[in-house]
């Protein structure tokens, strides 16, 4: 007689299907199914324009989790986007205000430390 060990990986009280004979698998699946569910709530937040069921997002955001390698490859050519409001609020900062725009460099110079 042999005696084996298996992993189930148990998600909110209820045993899955997936049976594992090597913790470190049971493991690894476990933190994929942790990473697809982060991102179906990221989806299911995300203010998306569209109607898609539950099942659709989680059965997508497995997807996503399983090709994690993929997946980040291509984002790691994307840079992040800045709000529109730090933009202009940057670009507000860096401009003169008119009513300096006349007066010589030395004026403006005394009207920016007032304004500080």
């Amino acid at each position: 007689m042999s005696v084996i060990t298996k992993f189930v990986v148990v998600r909110n009280g209820v045993e899955l299907e997936e049976i594992f004979t090597d913790k470190k698998e049971a493991e690894a699946y476990d933190q994929l199914l942790d990473a697809a569910q982060e991102i179906a709530e990221l989806i299911k937040q995300g203010n998306l324009q569209i109607n898609v069921d539950a099942k659709t997002i989680d059965d997508i955001a497995l997807f996503l989790a399983r090709s994690a390698p993929a997946v980040t490859k291509i984002l790691k050519a994307v840079k992040p986007l800045k709000p529109a409001s730090d933009d202009a609020a940057k670009s507000k900062i860096k401009t003169e205000p008119e009513e300096n725009k006349d007066k010589a460099p030395e004026v403006r110079a005394k009207s920016r430390s007032k304004a500080a």
